[in-house]
């Protein structure tokens, strides 16, 4: 049975750039699950999940969190899944703040991390992971490798094309 992504939100606000993270994960045909938990507010639920996540067929944890964003660090304390966190955007510090969070974990508790308000590469690395042991997936980023090799050849042919015509 395929493994299933858990994308876990600090806040109902960050769901605007999580959308992407489904969006990707939709397109690989990856099921997954959106939840709303916080680090701070409702730690047990948190850990609940992340304990019981690879019983109930996840194989990675994506967790998106602004601010403090110890959402990251919290799920992968209690689950040897992999987790990749987001840090998000706010309006205090730009996401730095988050970013710095996510990132600076102690030994032992890695959390992956992307870029601020990561969503779409968030989605791409968890599938990678899936792709480890889903042959139809490792099949799938193949082709998204080479539909991506195939654009940039082309839009560099209509660049050329573009600049003989300026000269």
């Amino acid at each position: 049975m395929a493994k299933k992504v858990a994308i876990i939100m600090g806040s109902d606000s960050d769901l605007p750039v999580v959308q992407d993270a489904a969006k990707e994960l939709k397109k690989f045909g990856v099921e997954f699950e959106i939840h709303v938990m916080s680090a701070h507010r409702t730690p047990e639920a948190a850990a609940d999940f992340a304990k019981n996540a690879a019983d109930n067929g996840f194989g990675v944890i994506i967790a998106a969190a602004g601010m403090a964003a110890h959402l990251g660090g919290v799920l992968a304390a209690y689950t040897i899944l992999p987790v990749i966190g987001i840090p998000m955007e706010s309006s205090r510090l730009d996401g730095m703040d988050a970013l710095l969070a996510t990132v600076q974990m102690p030994k032992g508790v890695p959390v992956a991390t992307v870029a601020i308000n990561g969503a779409a590469n968030a989605a791409l690395l968890a599938v990678q992971m899936l792709a480890i042991s889903d042959e139809s997936l490792a099949q799938k980023l193949t082709a998204m490798k080479l539909d991506m090799k195939k654009t940039v050849a082309e839009k560099d042919a209509k660049l050329q094309k573009t600049i003989l015509e300026l000269v």
